[in-house]
């Protein structure tokens, strides 16, 4: 949601108007103190429930979230905001681990790929919700007020989920270090899964992140933007939905070799398209980002359903944590220079496009990867 609205947050805690320059600076810490926290979160969550449960850490990284998000509403400056972007992002990252690992373990082998795509709409979903919220709402911090709808969430985690039975029945006499993921049977998987993992997110965050503030770059000089940028945001979203429902399909169809590979060619089809021809805004801007967003949502359904199955039960949560999340400190750490690579570049088009260049690797790694790196659950 904070993207969206980020060139008015960044005005309005300032009081004063800002630069492109400045507001890409600015709007780098704040991008990337939530990405080390969604890091930090991804990674510790993933250790707390190898240990202590699935459903008790999800239900405490849900309420973590919702609990500074919306505090999120009353923070008096910017430098408030980059704290409270780090420990809502903190929560969020336990969040998609741990749901993506506990689906993986209670859901149907037959149907699992399908679901697993379903759950990846999840953050298109959000995607949409924004762009609606921006594209009504002008007032920032009363969206922030929708952080109720998570900590309502962690308390129903508590008092109705069952605890997967995976991870029940693991022997949990034999203690399992953080460290055995790095162990030579795991650790050929582990590599391949946070590498293919890393790229996609550094890509992902770096252009979908920055899209709406892009957006205002190109609108005639005067037009406040909030229409354009909310459609924008809605639209990211809608093709994310509609990619991972089908991400799942696909996958049994074609295996998730060939489903990555056309997934990351698309990507770097439509960002070509999207940041080399269009210097002003027009509607066919809009076309362009549902199909750039179609791939974002085949590639995060394919990954959710590929990633957990490359480990055993009893290191699951702590692997699938350590690839998901270990390219967040490079994803946090490209993002924060965003501001940089806008002056270097000449402006956001040009900086944006170069995030497409990690499609790219991740496209070579999916087209050396062998067929079937997965274990059975």
């Amino acid at each position: 949601m904070l993207s969206a609205y980020l060139p008015q947050v960044i005005s309005e805690l300032l009081q004063r108007d800002v630069s492109q320059e400045e507001l890409g600076d600015i709007g780098a810490y704040i991008n990337a103190s939530y990405l080390f926290g969604w890091m930090t979160g991804g990674l510790l969550f993933g250790i707390f429930s190898d240990r202590l449960g699935r459903k008790s850490v999800l239900g405490f990284a849900t309420m973590l979230a919702g609990v500074f998000t919306l505090l999120t509403a009353f923070v008096p400056d910017w430098y408030v905001l980059l704290i409270f972007r780090f420990l809502s992002g903190f929560g969020v990252g336990g969040i998609l681990l741990l749901a993506t690992v506990y689906i993986s373990e209670i859901w149907a082998e037959k149907s699992k790929p399908v679901i697993l795509g379903i759950l990846a709409i999840a953050f298109p979903v959000g995607i949409v919700t924004t762009g609606l919220i921006t594209s009504n709402v002008t007032n920032w911090r009363s969206c922030f007020w929708l952080a109720i709808i998570p900590i309502i969430d962690a308390i129903l985690i508590w008092l109705l989920l069952d605890e997967s039975s995976k991870w029940r029945d693991v022997d949990k006499t034999k203690s399992v270090r953080y460290s055995a993921i790095f162990l030579p049977q795991y650790r050929i998987n582990l590599i391949h899964g946070s590498l293919i993992f890393g790229a996609v997110l550094i890509g992902l965050w770096g252009i979908f992140s920055w899209l709406p503030t892009w957006v205002q770059t190109i609108l005639p000089s005067g037009l406040d933007g909030n229409k354009e940028r909310g459609i924008s945001m809605m639209l990211l979203g809608v093709g994310g939905i509609i990619g991972g429902i089908f991400s799942g399909f696909l996958v049994k169809e074609v295996g998730n070799r060939k489903t990555l590979m056309i997934t990351f060619l698309g990507l770097i089809t439509m960002c070509g398209l999207l940041f080399t021809t269009n210097n002003t805004f027009t509607k066919i801007i809009y076309v362009e980002i549902v199909f750039l967003s179609l791939f974002f949502g085949l590639s995060q359904g394919a990954l959710s359903s590929y990633i957990p199955a490359l480990f055993p039960t009893q290191i699951r949560a702590t692997a699938v944590g350590f690839s998901f999340n270990i390219g967040r400190l490079f994803t946090a750490s490209a993002v924060f220079f965003v501001g940089s690579l806008v002056t270097f570049f000449g402006g956001f088009a040009p900086a944006l496009l170069s995030f497409s260049l990690l499609f790219f690797v991740a496209f070579v790694l999916a087209y050396r990867s062998p067929e079937k790196l997965a274990i059975k659950y």
